[in-house]
């Protein structure tokens, strides 16, 4: 299945998709080469025309932009984008066990990478950096997409499904709290201030 059907069935029909994907074999390193990198460049290009071309309107006439911080974001959102959903899909495999799922660092990674899809779509966003709080709604919908994937690829029993997908969650949230920490300190520590107030 090529990248765009990919995308659209696992936006569209999520639950069926489930199936499609738990029979496929490819590995880690193919779905990061010919899925994750695809979708996080369009983010990433994203990023840098938002932040670096068009700038961010802060109102009063006030308007922010840098060539410097898009570069720097676009290569930040890559960096994060891979390294999110590795670290995720390694975490979700050592949990498997303490809920009945199967240990299968491939399937993780599946379940991982594609329900990223909502996130990394709603990537494009970044290109008008006003809308991007919208990729919000979008991350909301992966967890769905991902809440469906569960007990197809990890082969979660029905009475286990809930509380592995919870663990889940919040396991994902730390792990963007301590990817957005590390991507401040590395990239942009000092990223300015405005009207005294650090942004």
């Amino acid at each position: 299945m090529n990248l765009v059907e990919r995308v659209k069935a696992i936006l569209t029909t999520p639950k069926t998709e489930w199936n499609v994907i738990n029979e496929e074999t490819d590995d880690a390193s193919k779905i990061t080469m010919t899925y994750l990198i695809p979708l996080i460049l369009i983010g990433a290009v994203a990023s840098f025309i938002g932040f670096g071309l068009i700038g961010m309107n802060f109102g009063w006439g006030l308007k922010f932009k840098s060539t410097e911080l898009g570069i720097k974001l676009a290569i930040s959102y890559a960096v994060r984008g891979i390294a999110g959903v590795f670290i995720l899909a390694f975490i979700i495999d050592a949990l498997a066990p303490q809920f009945g799922s199967e240990k299968n660092f491939n399937k993780s990674f599946q379940l991982a990478a594609y329900s990223a899809t909502a996130s990394l779509v709603g990537g494009a966003l970044l290109i008008l950096p006003s809308l991007s709080i919208l990729i919000i709604v979008a991350a909301i919908y992966g967890f769905y997409i991902a809440y469906l994937g569960i007990p197809v690829l990890k082969k979660t029993p029905l009475d286990k499904h809930v509380t592995y997908f919870v663990v889940i969650l919040l396991v994902s949230f730390a792990v963007n709290l301590i990817l957005s920490y590390i991507e401040r300190q590395i990239f942009y520590p000092k990223l300015g201030t405005l009207g005294g107030l650090d942004i």
